[in-house]
C-alpha cells in the first residue's frame, strides 16, 4: 500500500538523495583525505568503489523501501521475520547515533558562517576564535538552532518540506561550490595544486591504506547502509528505477567532493605559495583534522585573498546547505520509525527534537565524547552495511531480485551479477574495513586497545555495540507489536 505522502516527482527523490549523500564530509574530509593518498590515484580508486560499495547498497536500500513502504526496523521485521526486527533497529540507532553529534556539527556550520558576515572572521585569529567557541556555551546554542531547522523541514511533511528545502539547498551548494572552484583556481600559484590533484601518483596504488581509506570514503559519503535511501524510497512512485537514481546520487557525491577538493586544495598551495613555503607545507596542512582544516585554515585561507569576506561567507553557507540536507534525512529516518509505530508526523518530530537535542548535548559539551561517538558509530555503519546484507542473504540473491527490487529497475531483476555482489564482493569490503580499522586501532596503541573506557579503542566500540544489541533484544517484541498494532506492519514473515 502506497503511504500518504509521495515525492512530487522523480526530481524530488533526487534531489533529496543528493542532499542525503552531500554533506559535510565531502567539503572537510574529502579534500583532506584526497591529498595524503596520491591526488588524482586516490580518485580513481574512490570512483571503482563507487560501483563496488555504494550503488549497490544503495540500490538494496531503496527496492526494500519501495517493497515495504515501511521504516528501516519495519522493513527488516517485514523481510527477515519477527525476530529479526532488532537489526533494523540497530541500523536505525547507529544513523540516529549519528544524528546526535552532526546537529553539533551543523550547530558549528552555522556559527561560523554568522561569523562570518557578522563579526568578521576573517579579521580574527581562527585558532583563539575556535578555542573561545569550543568552550563557551554557544555551541549548544547553535546545536539546539540546527534542531529546530531541521526538524521544522520535516514538520510539514515530504513535498512540502522535505523535497521543497532540497530543491532550493542542493542547487545553490552546487553553484556555490563552483563559484568557488573558479575564484580557487585563479589564485596566484593554485594551478600547483591542480596539478597535483589531477596528476596521479601511481605509487600510491601499491599503499593498502590507501584503498581502504578510498573505500571508507565512499562508504561513509554516499550515504550507503545508513537506511536513508531505504527510507526516502517509501515515498517514492511505483515507476521510481532505483539503479538509475543511485547512480545520479553517486555521481552528484562524486562531483561534490571534486569540486570541494578543487575549491580547498589549489587555494592551500596557492596560500603556501605565497609565503615561499612548498608542498611538504601543503601535506601537513591537509594532513591536520576535519575540525583543524575546516574551522582554523579555511578562515586563515580566505582571510589572504581579495574579497575573503564573501568568499568565506559562500564557503560556510555551502557547509551549511550540506549539513542540513543530510540532517533533514537523518531526522526523518528516526521520525518514520515513530510513525510506523502509530505516532502522527507532528508528534514523532517533536519526540525526535526534543531527543536529539538532550542526547546530542554531551557531543556539544564535551569534544572528547564528540570524537568517541564518531569513532564508535562511524566504524557502527560497516555493521549496518553488513545486516543489510543479511536481509538479502536470508531472503535469497535470487528471490530478492525477482520479488523486492522493482521492475522498473529493469536487467538488475535477471542479472546474476547482483548475486556475486551481495554473496562475495560486498561481504570481502566489510571485512576488510572493520579489520583494518581494528588493526589500525591496536597498532598505534596495544595496550589500551581492548580498554572499553579508552576514547578511541576498539574495547569501547565493541562495548557499545553490545549494549546496544541488548537493548534492542529487549525492545524487539515490543517494537514488533507497535507497528501491528497501527496497521503498518501487517505481515509476519
Amino acid at each position: 500500500m502506497l503511504p500518504k505522502e509521495l515525492f512530487a516527482s522523480r526530481w524530488g527523490i533526487i534531489f533529496a538523495g543528493l542532499g542525503m549523500a552531500v554533506g559535510t564530509g565531502n567539503l572537510w574530509r574529502f579534500p583532506r583525505i584526497v591529498s595524503q593518498y596520491g591526488g588524482g590515484a586516490f580518485m580513481l580508486v574512490w570512483l571503482l568503489f563507487l560501483f563496488l560499495w555504494a550503488l549497490p547498497l544503495i540500490i538494496i536500500e531503496m527496492s526494500i523501501g519501495k517493497k515495504t513502504r515501511l521504516g528501516v526496523v519495519g522493513s527488516f521485521a517485514k523481510l527477515m521475520g519477527d525476530k529479526s526486527a532488532w537489526m533494523g533497529t540497530f541500523v536505525a540507532f547507529v544513523t540516529a547515533a549519528i544524528t546526535f553529534y552532526y546537529t553539533v556539527v551543523t550547530g558549528w556550520c552555522l556559527k561560523y558562517f554568522f561569523a562570518t558576515v557578522f563579526q568578521g572572521l576573517v579579521k580574527k585569529d581562527p585558532i583563539h576564535f575556535w578555542n573561545g567557541f569550543s568552550t563557551s556555551l554557544e555551541p549548544i546554542f547553535f546545536h539546539l538552532f540546527a534542531i529546530v531547522i531541521g526538524c521544522a523541514i520535516i514538520y510539514v511533511g515530504v513535498v512540502k518540506g522535505i523535497e521543497r528545502a532540497n530543491k532550493i539547498m542542493i542547487p545553490a551548494l552546487f553553484f556555490i561550490l563552483l563559484v568557488a572552484c573558479i575564484r580557487s583556481i585563479t589564485l596566484p600559484g593554485a594551478l600547483q595544486g591542480l596539478d597535483f590533484l589531477f596528476s596521479p601518483n601511481l605509487k600510491e596504488l601499491g599503499n593498502l591504506k590507501m584503498w581502504l581509506n578510498a573505500l571508507s570514503q565512499a562508504a561513509w559519503s554516499t550515504g550507503a547502509g545508513w537506511g536513508l535511501m531505504l527510507t526516502y524510497s517509501v515515498y517514492s512512485h511505483k515507476k521510481e528505477n532505483p539503479v538509475l537514481t543511485a547512480t545520479t546520487l553517486g555521481f552528484g557525491d562524486y562531483v561534490a567532493s571534486l569540486l570541494a577538493a578543487v575549491t580547498v586544495i589549489p587555494a592551500v598551495f596557492s596560500f603556501f605559495a605565497s609565503q615561499g613555503a612548498g608542498k611538504e607545507q601543503v601535506l601537513q596542512v591537509m594532513a591536520e583534522g576535519n575540525r583543524g582544516l575546516t574551522f582554523t585554515w579555511i578562515p586563515t585561507l580566505f582571510a589572504k585573498i581579495p574579497a575573503g569576506t564573501v568568499f568565506l561567507a559562500l564557503f560556510f553557507l555551502a557547509l551549511c546547505f550540506a549539513a542540513f540536507s543530510s540532517l533533514i534525512s537523518q531526522l526523518e529516518l528516526i521520525t518514520r520509525i515513530f510513525m510506523d509505530t502509530g505516532f502522527s508526523r507532528r508528534k514523532a518530530v517533536v519526540i525526535v527534537g526534543a531527543a536529539c537535542f538532550v542526547l546530542g548535548l554531551p557531543s556539544a559539551i564535551f569534544m572528547g565524547f564528540f570524537d568517541n561517538q564518531d569513532w564508535v558509530w562511524g566504524l557502527g555503519l560497516m555493521v549496518s552495511g553488513a545486516f543489510f546484507l543479511m536481509l538479502v542473504l536470508k531472503v535469497g540473491p535470487k528471490k530478492f531480485r525477482k520479488e523486492v527490487v522493482p521492475e522498473s529497475a529493469g536487467w538488475l531483476q535477471k542479472s546474476r551479477v547482483f548475486d556475486f555482489f551481495v554473496k562475495f564482493l560486498l561481504p570481502v569490503q566489510i571485512v576488510a574495513m572493520l579489520g583494518w580499522w581494528f588493526w589500525d586501532s591496536y597498532k598505534s596503541n596495544p595496550k589500551n586497545w581492548l580498554n572499553p573506557f579508552a576514547q578511541s579503542s576498539v574495547g569501547t566500540v565493541l562495548l557499545q555495540w553490545i549494549l546496544a544489541v541488548c537493548v534492542f533484544l529487549l525492545i524487539n517484541k515490543l517494537l514488533v507489536r507497535k507497528m501491528k498494532e497501527s496497521g503498518n506492519l501487517t505481515v509476519d514473515s
